[in-house]
């Protein structure tokens, strides 16, 4: 069965892409704790990070500074925090998150609640800095 992630790849889920390659696909994370909460996936379905070949894991790093500092053009932060926890989602996936301070990254913390116009906003935002 595909993973929600999958399904967002293909086009069944709606999202606010932020880009995409042939192998990766980054989106705002729609239960974000900060605005501009981005999620980095590889379009190949693999439950965990580190069972990525290592050239795709080194691959979805490099896309992944790509897009983080993209993020960092368009949201004010001190920086992107990244956190791997892969709980979630049965999909690889990395978390870019602006950060001003360490509790920021907190994922117990209550989620923002973001407008469709708000999200549209953000997306093109941060795709306009790539």
């Amino acid at each position: 069965m595909s993973s929600i992630f999958t399904k967002i790849i293909k086009g069944e889920i709606p999202s606010y892409k932020i880009a995409e390659t042939a192998d990766f696909y980054a989106f705002l994370d729609v239960f974000p704790l900060a605005e501009g909460h981005t999620l980095v996936v590889p379009k190949i379905e693999i439950d965990y990070i580190f069972d990525l070949s290592d050239e795709k894991l080194a691959a979805m790093n490099i896309f992944s500074k790509k897009i983080a500092i993209a993020i960092e053009k368009a949201i004010p932060c001190k920086r992107i925090g990244t956190a791997v926890i892969g709980l979630e989602v049965p999909h690889a996936h990395i978390h870019l998150i602006p950060i001003n301070n360490v509790g920021d990254i907190n994922f117990e913390r209550p989620k923002l609640k973001i407008s469709k116009e708000r999200f549209e906003e953000i997306a093109q935002a941060i795709s306009k800095n790539l």
